[in-house]
């Protein structure tokens, strides 16, 4: 069963939530919050697999709520898209992913799943925006973001941050899946992220890829 926080300041949005993942046999919400600060005690108290966190909220944001529970539960942003700018902030401070307010239920419960899993969820749309704000985000060198990965490390890494599975990075790089597996979890402990998000933010980060890639 994967257990599930609702965090959103508008109550009849966590209603909606929760009727929709309560209806699935294989997912449960196990509390609900509405605010950053209601988010972190609710979470420590319930320790869920997957935290729906709305980015405004009074007093403390969601973003800052994400940071002091990234290593307690994982967390899936839910945000307006056209409205919110900090979907770059979110991610740095430890989301596993984003998705819009307006995503259909079954991508919803997908995500959900998704980010449940262990994997991290980029919408493509969103994904743009996240572009956008790294042309405005200096650059560290490469040589010193990326030190110590192997250019084949770095290949899969650029794969990432383009948005290919692990199924297409085997592919298109022809190596077997165990192997690219095994890539990313090296990339993973060099680089000190904790999923494919914060590897893709590195990725842009570091130069390796650029915005018009």
């Amino acid at each position: 069963m994967i257990r599930v926080v609702i965090a959103d300041d508008q109550a009849l949005l966590r209603g909606s939530f929760k009727v929709l993942i309560d209806s699935e046999p294989d997912l449960e919400v196990v509390g609900e919050a509405a605010t950053g600060a209601e988010a972190i005690d609710v979470v420590l108290e319930r320790r869920p697999d997957v935290v729906l966190m709305d980015v405004r909220m009074p007093g403390m944001d969601g973003i800052e709520a994400t940071r002091r529970i990234k290593d307690v539960a994982r967390v899936l942003v839910v945000t307006m898209f056209d409205l919110d700018a900090y979907v770059y902030d979110a991610l740095r401070a430890g989301a596993s992913g984003f998705l819009l307010k307006d995503t259909p239920p079954a991508d919803l419960l997908a995500a959900v799943r998704v980010v449940a899993a262990g994997e991290a969820l980029l919408a493509p749309t969103v994904t743009r925006r996240l572009i956008e704000e790294f042309t405005r985000t200096p650059v560290l060198p490469r040589a010193k973001r990326l030190d110590g990965v192997t250019e084949r490390e770095q290949d899969v890494l650029l794969l990432i941050a383009r948005g290919l599975s692990n199924r297409e990075i085997a592919a298109h790089l022809q190596l077997s899946l165990a192997t690219v597996k095994t890539h990313i979890t090296r990339l993973l402990a060099k680089l000190e992220a904790r999923d494919r998000a914060q590897l893709v933010i590195v990725a842009y980060e570091s130069g390796l890829v650029s915005a018009t890639a």
